[in-house]
């Protein structure tokens, strides 16, 4: 018997199962109870509600407290109001980003740089998706003992 439900895929990767969820605007794949990969789509134009829904699903999917790997594969930008009010979650421990060219690397550190926080991010911009992968295991694994 199946446990499928529309808009979940489910595969195997390193012995364990992984769940992948289409959003309105992106694919986020859950690694771990508190680790999530997303991807947003090509040319996606995130504005608020689209950030709603976004935190909605990590609160609802995820282990507080949780990391992210972003993993730019696409292009993507954000409204104004968007940018202000993305990833402001008390829960979001760190954010890992696999940034596959210089000016998906220059947007993400503007985002990440320019704009003045709540809640300030915990942040680190990679040009693989193992490294940023090994680093964000580390941050949550590092939860545990403190």
């Amino acid at each position: 018997m199946s446990d499928f439900v529309p808009g979940r895929t489910q595969s195997r990767h390193m012995g364990e199962q992984m769940e992948s969820h289409k959003l309105s605007f992106a694919r986020i794949t859950i690694l771990r109870e508190d680790i999530a990969e997303v991807v947003v789509n090509e040319g996606v134009e995130m504005d608020m509600t689209m950030v709603n829904e976004y935190h909605a699903f990590l609160l609802s999917h995820l282990k507080a407290p949780f990391s992210l790997l972003i993993n730019k594969i696409y292009s993507s930008s954000y409204t104004f109001l968007a940018q202000r009010n993305l990833a402001e979650l008390k829960e979001i421990h760190s954010m890992a980003v696999v940034s596959y060219t210089s000016t998906s690397k220059q947007s993400t550190m503007a985002l990440a740089d320019g704009i003045v926080r709540d809640i300030p991010w915990n942040l680190k911009i990679f040009n693989d998706k193992d490294s940023a992968l090994h680093w964000i295991e580390s941050q949550q694994n590092r939860l545990q003992f403190n």
